[in-house]
């Protein structure tokens, strides 16, 4: 692929270091702008004037450099480059580094400039086969991957300890081949428009320590805020209960019950360009919950009576109040799915549906991928076959942007 973007190399204290000259290299010959920074410790393996002669640009070390050397701007150089890169691959990432990312560090330059960072962020570990494999690495590697970002696994080979294992830096081809694969998918389609998300489940409380809920786990409606922010716009996550980290650049509303998404919902609608309600919103909701909490013994007849009633269709009318917005609704469906699927998409007056199946290997709760079919209310219909949320997200983007316009 073409070069002509932006991109942020990154070079942590690793003896892998050298592959990154490579790097650097093959992404100025394909017509990138390029800007190396480097922590200290990787001084130690590779000089700035190796890193500053390939990339054409001097390479940046210090966060705060000699007063004599300031220009007016230097002081807020991390978020000029966290705006202007299209990317950023880190390359080799140590385990200190990547533990820092991971807990939101900003003791150098490196890492302040990832908390800035728009676009996406490229991670090639490297490190020796028992520090990779130690359950506090692997812990933070989940972490990045959680946050969104993209882990080029180590490769298993010799080590320049003398072992052998997983922990190699993979060949500079390899780490351009991921980055080039981030940046194929990367749009700017959704700058200047509001999104608003909706994800995870809707708790109901029977008394004040129960409650009727479901198996949400909210990475859905996540990767799609996620995948919204990176292509430009303007992010409203509003979320039931889940244990998921907030996407980079989206506001985020947290709510409970089905009562409480749609007064989020309906306060955040009307500035919203594009709606995805990805939520599994509760149907019912107990009638009378108990002030106290509800006993074994106190039970006549060794049965618990809860009366429920309807919650409120929020998808529904939202779709009946709509003007300008497009409104993605989703489908779980485990019987006539499609047949299901169409008459909400009608029903609801939706611009568009995700239809999926919890009952299909890979799409049930809680994973990190997914089967979907998109329907449109033109009548299109395409399933995406099994492939990561995050990937998902995209592809869901991809055929909805265009009914913006």
């Amino acid at each position: 692929m073409a070069g002509g973007h932006h991109i942020i190399v990154g070079v942590t204290g690793g003896i892998a270091a050298y592959k990154t000259a490579i790097l650097v290299r093959e992404l100025v010959k394909a017509g990138d702008e390029v800007q190396v920074v480097m922590t200290r410790s990787a001084t130690q393996f590779i000089t700035p004037l190796t890193m500053s002669t390939l990339s054409r640009r001097s390479a940046i070390i210090e966060m705060f450099p000699p007063a004599r050397d300031v220009a007016p701007d230097r002081w807020t150089k991390h978020i000029e480059l966290g705006v202007w890169a299209d990317a950023m691959v880190i390359a080799p990432a140590t385990a200190n580094t990547i533990a820092k990312i991971a807990h939101g560090f900003a003791d150098n330059f490196l890492t302040t400039l990832v908390l800035a960072l728009r676009g996406p962020l490229i991670v090639a570990p490297a490190m020796d086969v028992d520090m990779w494999l130690n359950q506090t690495t692997q812990r933070n590697v989940a972490t990045l991957r959680d946050s969104g970002y993209v882990i080029v696994e180590p490769e298993t080979g010799e080590l320049a300890s003398g072992l052998s294992g997983p922990g190699r830096l993979p060949e500079p081809e390899v780490i351009l081949r991921s980055l080039r694969e981030v940046l194929a998918g990367i749009h700017h389609d959704l700058r200047g428009k509001r999104v608003l998300v909706t994800a995870g489940p809707t708790y109901e409380p029977i008394d004040p320590v129960r409650f009727i809920g479901n198996r949400s786990s909210g990475k859905m409606g996540f990767a799609i805020a996620g995948a919204a922010s990176q292509r430009g716009a303007d992010v409203t996550l509003i979320s039931g209960p889940v244990a998921l980290r907030t996407p980079r650049n989206t506001r985020r509303v947290d709510v409970a019950t089905a009562a409480e998404m749609q007064v989020a919902v309906e306060r955040e609608f009307p500035s919203a360009d594009l709606v995805i309600m990805a939520a599994a919103v509760g149907d019912f909701a107990p009638v009378a919950p108990s002030p106290s909490k509800l006993k074994r013994d106190d039970l006549a007849d060794d049965r618990l009576h809860i009366e429920f009633t309807k919650n409120p269709d929020i998808l529904k009318t939202i779709g009946q109040r709509k003007r300008h917005q497009v409104i993605v609704g989703f489908a779980l469906e485990t019987d006539d799915e499609l047949a299901n699927a169409k008459k909400k998409l009608a029903a609801k007056n939706l611009d568009a549906v995700v239809l999926n199946n919890p009952t299909v290997p890979g799409a049930g709760f809680g994973t990190d991928t997914n089967v979907v079919t998109v329907l449109t209310a033109r009548g299109e219909a395409e399933t995406l076959p099994l492939q990561p949320k995050t990937n998902i997200a995209h592809e869901i983007l991809n055929r909805v942007v265009p009914l913006l316009h």
